[in-house]
């Protein structure tokens, strides 16, 4: 497979085609494919490109042209969310990351390789710097987590008040909780309305569907 400018190339020709083919005009209200601007129906592709951190809504036929490659410069966010009612974690081991709120989110970041510890926070998503030595020991008690894809999907912990909850969810929930927390924060201690919003949240998330995201259990 050829890679470097002539690879560019190719992609830049595919989003060229693609383009010419979305004719259809912009009606007010509706979301547009953030590639190739076509139309989207409500349930649609999310695509996220590593480097940035960035997530764009995108079409079935970008989401197939773009993602489809080895070394592609955006990943398709999955769709799956897996509560994992028997995971397994000691107050111990969580005391040990080190983090300063209850509620976190862990992914692996494939570029450099390391895992990263994040937390929502008034300012937006803030990241742990703190040893995370004991987290091949986490990885090791839960089968769930060692087939998490990199970037794009992420380990949600939950331990705001009982019980505990832990999920595998798709990376956008978790910067969707990000955005709640960041836009309905108020004074020191958030006020009842952000709280009101994460126990909402987490409800959704327990719920059979979230569009069209399938809860299982694991």
């Amino acid at each position: 497979m050829n890679e470097g400018p002539d690879r560019e190339f190719e992609q830049g020709d595919a989003f060229a085609v693609l383009r010419q083919f979305s004719k259809r005009r912009r009606r007010s209200g509706l979301e547009h494919c953030e590639l190739c601007s076509a139309e989207l129906e409500e349930i649609h592709s999310h695509l996220l490109e590593p480097t940035t951190r960035q997530i764009m809504c995108a079409c079935e036929g970008c989401s197939m042209v773009f993602c489809g490659q080895e070394g592609a410069r955006y990943k398709r966010i999955p769709r799956q969310v897996r509560l994992l009612s028997g995971f397994e974690m000691t107050d111990l081991q969580w005391e040990a990351l080190m983090l300063p709120i209850n509620l976190a989110f862990f992914y692996r970041e494939s570029a450099s390789e390391k895992v990263r510890a994040m937390y929502p926070s008034p300012a937006g998503s803030m990241e742990s710097l703190l040893s995370l030595e004991s987290w091949g020991e986490i990885v090791a008690q839960n089968r769930p987590l060692q087939g998490m894809e990199a970037d794009v999907e992420a380990l949600l912990v939950n331990r705001v008040g009982a019980p505990f909850e832990y999920y595998t969810v798709p990376i956008d929930e978790c910067y969707r909780l990000v955005g709640l927390i960041r836009s309905q924060w108020k004074g020191l201690s958030g006020g009842n309305d952000v709280w009101a919003g994460i126990q909402g949240f987490f409800t959704d998330l327990k719920a059979k569907r979230i569009g069209d995201r399938k809860v299982v259990n694991a």
